[in-house]
């Protein structure tokens, strides 16, 4: 594993959260668990998807007798959808947290579109447009980066059963997202370990970025800065 960079402090308010790695890195789990545990301690806090349709076109290639998504679609016609439905799910969740004013855990966010583009050889011109496309979207409060080993990465797929990567995209993937501008702002967590200690990182990082002011002062019912979840 690359060293972890130092996590960055601020102290602003947090209203969005996002989950961001490789396939395999645990962003799904880690986000649901996460929204779980802060609405526990009384934070108006909501899970939040932003994927990119690649899961369920596979299963659609796979009763047509294809391979995978790209099979059935081909490579730019497969990332091309894929910005689009990432796009409006982000937008989506975009709406859902003005008008809520809910915090937003998100499973992916408009980086995870970027490194899927160059993990997959598209063509800078492709993440040039993608860029022009999100930047509507304000950057989250606070990016973990669930970094993951891709041996690990891929026995967690394979052991999920319902899709495969290959170990060289899983390479690539990881070499896009720490190549990606955006990586020095991200939070890393070492995401090789169990669900547990992946989510204890996670609120240990998580405590220095929420003392009091950065909690919506309208829907906090607690006076006290944020601790993590035992």
């Amino acid at each position: 594993m690359a060293l972890l960079p130092q996590s960055p402090r601020i102290g602003r308010r947090v209203r969005t959260i996002a989950l961001v790695g490789i396939d395999g890195s645990g962003k799904t789990t880690q986000a649901h668990r996460l929204a779980a545990e802060l609405a526990a301690a009384g934070l108006p806090a909501v899970y939040r998807r932003n994927a990119g349709g690649r899961h369920w076109f596979g299963r659609v290639a796979g009763l047509v007798g294809k391979e995978d998504a790209e099979q059935l679609l081909g490579r730019r016609g497969m990332l091309g959808v894929e910005s689009v439905l990432r796009w409006l799910a982000i937008a989506r969740t975009m709406l859902r947290r003005m008008i809520r004013r809910d915090i937003a855990v998100m499973d992916r966010y408009a980086v995870c579109q970027y490194a899927s583009l160059r993990a997959r050889g598209a063509r800078p011109a492709a993440e040039r447009r993608a860029r022009l496309a999100y930047r509507l979207f304000p950057r989250p409060d606070v990016t973990f980066l669930l970094a993951v080993d891709p041996e690990v990465a891929h026995e967690r797929i394979e052991r999920r059963g319902y899709d495969h990567e290959s170990m060289d995209y899983l390479w690539a993937a990881t070499k896009a997202y720490e190549s990606l501008p955006e990586y020095r702002d991200f939070v890393v967590i070492d995401a090789n370990g169990t669900p547990d200690e992946v989510s204890a990182a996670i609120h240990a990082e998580l405590a220095a970025f929420t003392e009091p002011a950065a909690v919506p002062a309208a829907r906090r019912t607690e006076p006290e800065p944020l601790q993590a979840c035992p």
